[in-house]
């Protein structure tokens, strides 16, 4: 056996007979493992903490979320049920994914944050206990990633300067929710498994408490779902007037985390997203 063959035997009490690499592996690899007996199971290795990626799954487990079942997790290696899907979406997909988030949205805390530090990929994303979400994201979201962004030389300095700027104005540009929500955080096309009309699984998750905003937020800005979502969940939890206004904020998230990981186009997609906010540079 391979080294990752022997290790996924000892995690789990059985040996594989075949692995095979899957596609997704961005930060580190991830296999399907076969057996003799019993149901396959996928297994991901990286330079990442897994066992951060295996408490997320957990307790959005708990949440009532379809996510796959954690078999076993270390730091370097996380061992879990193996879900067959597509990422194809139906309309009918997108509504039951629209009910799904919006029943984990339900879940609430008495804060933004989370107990522990959560990854989006391979950024750490902190999470101090915070009263407002104004701040949070303020501080540590978009701060927090453009200084990262800056540090290793992916965000200019004109840039950089731009972003706060942003931060500065987000009482006027963001709202308070009535409370806290609990989101999946990274829901695009390929973190999403789908088969005969609904969701399997939602993988790879970003978790925290947050508006659930940044959540359709980013669901929007990744096109993974469409109108059938987006009026769904409309009927199920409502959206507040002034999203769309709302939006290019929030989008500047993710856009500093792909400027932080890649550079690039990424770069000159946050200097379209903030010229549209008013901070021309």
């Amino acid at each position: 056996m391979s080294d990752l063959e022997r290790r996924i035997a000892a995690a789990i009490g059985r040996e594989p007979i075949e692995v095979a690499d899957l596609e997704g592996g961005m930060i580190g690899r991830v296999v399907r493992a076969e057996f003799a007996e019993g149901e396959p199971v996928v297994a991901k290795t990286g330079p990442t903490p897994l066992s951060v990626e295996a408490r997320m799954l957990r307790t959005l487990s708990e949440a009532g979320l379809a996510v796959p079942e954690v078999y076993d997790a270390s730091d370097d290696l996380l061992v879990m049920e193996h879900v067959e899907g597509r990422s194809e979406f139906t309309p009918a997909v997108e509504r039951d994914a629209a009910e799904r988030l919006a029943r984990l949205h339900a879940h609430g805390a008495e804060a933004f944050g989370f107990p522990f530090d959560t990854l989006t990929g391979p950024v750490r994303q902190p999470n101090p206990w915070t009263g407002s979400w104004v701040d949070f994201f303020g501080e540590h979201r978009l701060s927090h990633v453009a200084r990262l962004a800056r540090e290793d030389g992916a965000l200019s300095e004109q840039r950089f300067e731009r972003v706060l700027e942003l931060v500065d104005d987000l009482d006027a540009l963001l709202t308070e929710p009535d409370s806290p929500s609990l989101i999946h955080g990274d829901v695009w096309t390929t973190n999403v498994l789908a088969d005969d009309g609904r969701v399997r699984a939602f993988l790879d998750p970003a978790t925290y408490y947050a508006h659930p905003e940044v959540e359709l937020a980013y669901v929007r800005w990744t096109d993974t779902f469409g109108d059938a979502f987006f009026e769904r969940y409309r009927e199920l939890r409502g959206i507040d007037p002034g999203f769309e206004e709302r939006y290019e904020a929030y989008v500047c998230y993710p856009i500093l985390v792909h400027v932080h990981l890649f550079g690039g186009r990424y770069g000159r997609k946050l200097d379209r997203t903030l010229d549209q906010l008013g901070y021309c540079g």
